[in-house]
């Protein structure tokens, strides 16, 4: 596997590439790697003739500079995990290559309600900063296909509104989300729970399964206060948001006159460590 940390070295390896053709499938990861990137990965090696991975700590995506400072960054681990599952170049830059003039950088786009709901809503400015990032790593990277998994739902939205609104030329591939075997959506912030709050973080996902049972049934209201009572039986987990959104707007459903579109939407403190998970309830 080949490892590249500067945009001049990326340049001098994919220019020759992209003028032949070849097919290049990239996932852009922030590090910390499970077995939920490496699926990503190997998605992208069957489908494409180039398999390329990102990890960049991106630091325009986080709100709070504590979260920043204890994001795990396991780079050495993430590479060894990488080239035991074929892929073939790494490319994990300083912030200083991606933002050389310092990290006041913008980007205006029409995002509709999906960087104002839920995420949007209690972490102002941070797709903002997903997208200018993606879209530099594409602009580097020149993909052929982009693979994200459906766990960062609401981050998938964004970056397929940016890609359509720029017309970028790359296809992006949704992928599953990858769970433990006891349901919890695998995430590097896992990393971070003790091992009592890690017995107990599989109950977002069995809440979430149980309302997509119950959905269609009782009012769009009651079953999302239900959901947040049931969750929050538990003294260790604070809900921060529960919704159940359209699958392509978000905006929050109100009755289940588009029941196919619903997608229950959620992120839970344990501790001081914040976790996200989804379900299409149809």
């Amino acid at each position: 596997m080949k490892q590249l940390s500067t945009l001049r070295e990326m340049e001098r390896f994919i220019t020759p590439l992209t003028e032949n053709g070849t097919s290049i499938g990239f996932v852009p990861t922030m590090g910390a790697l499970h077995e939920g990137h490496l699926s990503l990965i190997r998605r992208a090696k069957a489908e494409n003739q180039l398999t390329l991975c990102s990890v960049f700590v991106n630091p325009i995506q986080f709100n709070n500079p504590e979260d920043l400072a204890k994001y795990p960054r396991t780079l050495s681990t993430d590479a060894k995990m990488l080239e035991k599952v074929g892929c073939d170049v790494l490319f994990s830059p300083g912030a200083e290559e991606l933002y050389p003039q310092g990290t006041t950088e913008s980007l205006e786009l029409d995002w509709g309600m999906l960087d104002k709901v839920m995420e949007g809503k209690f972490r102002p400015g941070h797709f903002k900063g997903v997208a200018i990032v993606v879209k530099k790593l594409f602009s580097i990277t020149h993909p052929t296909r982009a693979y994200f998994g459906k766990k960062d739902y609401q981050q998938l939205a964004v970056i397929r509104r940016m890609v359509e609104q720029l017309r970028l030329p790359v296809t992006i591939i949704p992928c599953d989300t990858v769970r433990e075997p006891d349901g919890l959506a695998m995430s590097s912030r896992n990393l971070r729970l003790t091992i009592a709050e890690r017995q107990v973080a599989p109950v977002i996902y069995e809440v979430l399964c149980q309302v997509r049972e119950k959905a269609g049934k009782i009012p769009v209201k009651d079953l999302r206060e239900w959901a947040i009572r049931k969750i929050q039986e538990h003294p260790s987990i604070r809900v921060e948001y529960f919704e159940i959104g359209d699958k392509e707007t978000l905006i929050p459903l109100e009755n289940w006159s588009l029941k196919s579109r619903a997608v229950a939407f959620i992120a839970a403190f344990l501790g001081d460590v914040r976790l996200i998970d989804n379900l299409e309830l149809f």
